[in-house]
């Protein structure tokens, strides 16, 4: 029943390395194109304001130039006439002009119209005390009272009652500039304009919307077309892959056999002739029969990571004892610990009933004491340490193995896990390391729905700890 349980759930260790970086790719994909998609924005934006206002500013100094011109003619004494009057007034309403007025240097309102005359008191306020320089353009906002709706005719009963207005106050901007006029090198007076750019102002937010929602539209259509630009770009990645995945596993399983063979015959050999042969010639045969072993244990371990690729690994997940387990270790991996002066030391209870697959386990507790011997100087210490500990809801196994070697430098830590990564590539192959033992071991920890990690200090030794979440009753793991 748990077997079953195993092989229909999807194991959170199974990590499509292809989907995770298919998704990186469109990740990055979608981020600078959003990045070009925003400065485009921002530059349209941009763009598109300067030139309205530009052109707003450039009319505005137009109809004051021109108003400006018809002032200057009647001076010195500045006496307008009506059809002067008429011309100002027509050359504000023709220019789209909110105002204009005419203020003597002492503050004095000579002449000048609006759009609203009620207004002309805010509007005098908003230029008082400011001396204008050339082409200088001021921004303002300036808020209008909705007059108070009354009915036409004077019959109305004053006995009616008065609703009152509910419209609210409409705020509007202005774009006012002036400009200086002199009689010869005497300040005459400073001719103030204005024109309302309330509209414009709205314009330019309702753009602003419409390039921020069509970057919306087209980022979602650049994260799609991302996407499928990256799962195109993976295809050929993929079958190369499983080409190179068949081709492993083909070649590690057609190896097995000779490499057996070949063994036996060496056996063989050494059982017959092992009396007649010289001592050169036994070292000879010894070295053979070591690199055969070596060969064929990288050949299981090729064929172990081949398995690891497949959707559902084959998991026997049975009830046993872990300790005799790891009486059986210490004692097959004793003889090495004792051949380079290793102390080897284990603690654990005396009964650990567990759940998981008894197999994969062992070969987990092997990689991991083999690794620490093989990299402990003589006259080290390697210490295996297993215990239970409860965490939430779950029974975790602690696995620590902890010796004195020559420790792992933290940014060799990092990928100490990978695939044929060896921290020192020569003292690897020296000691017989093929850089997949590790791999596996964190292979069978997240087959288990495990963590593995490594803490280490570089001289002083390197402890690996193991967490599974293996439960230590029959209720509690089905």
């Amino acid at each position: 029943m748990i077997s079953d349980w195993f092989s229909r759930t999807r194991l959170p260790w199974r990590k499509d390395v292809f989907v995770h970086t298919q998704t990186k790719l469109a990740f990055q994909y979608s981020i600078v194109i959003m990045i070009f998609l925003s400065l485009f924005i921002t530059i349209v934006y941009f763009l598109v304001h300067f030139a309205i206002f530009f052109e707003q500013e450039r009319q505005l100094y137009t109809i004051t130039e021109q108003q400006a011109q018809i002032i200057k003619e009647s001076l010195p004494d500045e006496n307008l006439d009506q059809q002067d009057l008429d011309d100002l007034s027509t050359i504000r309403e023709s220019g789209r002009q909110f105002f204009y007025y005419y203020i003597k240097p002492d503050g004095k309102l000579l002449f000048g119209d609006a759009w609203n005359r009620r207004l002309q008191p805010e509007l005098l306020k908003l230029v008082q005390d400011w001396t204008p320089g050339i082409r200088e353009v001021r921004y303002e906002t300036m808020t209008i009272p909705t007059p108070p709706s009354n009915k036409r005719g004077t019959n109305a009963s004053p006995n009616k009652v008065k609703v009152k207005n509910k419209e609210a106050d409409r705020e509007i901007n202005l774009m006012i500039t002036g400009q200086r006029i002199y009689h010869g090198n005497e300040l005459a007076g400073t001719l103030y304009t204005g024109r309302e750019i309330s509209y414009t102002y709205e314009l330019i937010k309702r753009l602003l919307t419409i390039l921020i929602v069509l970057g919306i539209l087209f980022l979602g259509v650049a994260v799609l077309l991302s996407y499928f630009m990256s799962k195109r770009a993976m295809i050929p990645i993929r079958q190369s892959f499983q080409r190179q995945k068949e081709f492993v596993a083909d070649a590690s399983h057609e190896l097995r056999t000779p490499l057996s063979i070949l063994n036996s015959s060496l056996d063989v050999f050494e059982m017959e002739d092992g009396e007649h042969l010289s001592d050169f010639s036994k070292t000879v045969l010894v070295n053979m029969k070591d690199e055969v072993k070596r060969m064929a244990k990288m050949v299981s371990d090729l064929l172990t990571l081949a398995r690891s690729e497949t959707d559902r690994p084959a998991l026997t997940v049975e009830r046993f004892d872990l300790v005799p387990t790891i009486e059986q270790l210490v004692s097959s991996t004793g003889p090495l610990a004792q051949s380079k002066n290793i102390s080897l030391h284990h603690h654990m209870p005396s009964i650990l009933i567990v759940y998981g697959d008894h197999e994969r386990i062992k070969q987990l507790l092997y990689i991991l004491v083999d690794n620490a011997i093989k990299y402990t100087p003589p006259g080290g210490e390697v210490h295996l340490t297993v215990s239970v500990e409860a965490r939430e809801k779950q029974t975790m196994i602690l696995i620590k193995v902890r010796d004195t070697g020559v420790g792992i430098a933290p940014e060799d830590a990092e990928r100490i896990f990978d695939r044929f990564y060896r921290v020192e590539k020569n003292r690897s192959r020296k000691m017989g390391g093929t850089g997949l033992g590790l791999a596996i071991a964190k292979w069978i920890v997240e087959i288990h729905q495990g963590s593995i990690h490594v803490s280490s200090v570089p001289g002083q030794g390197s402890t690996f700890t193991v967490a599974l979440p293996i439960s230590t009753s029959k209720s509690a793991a089905i």
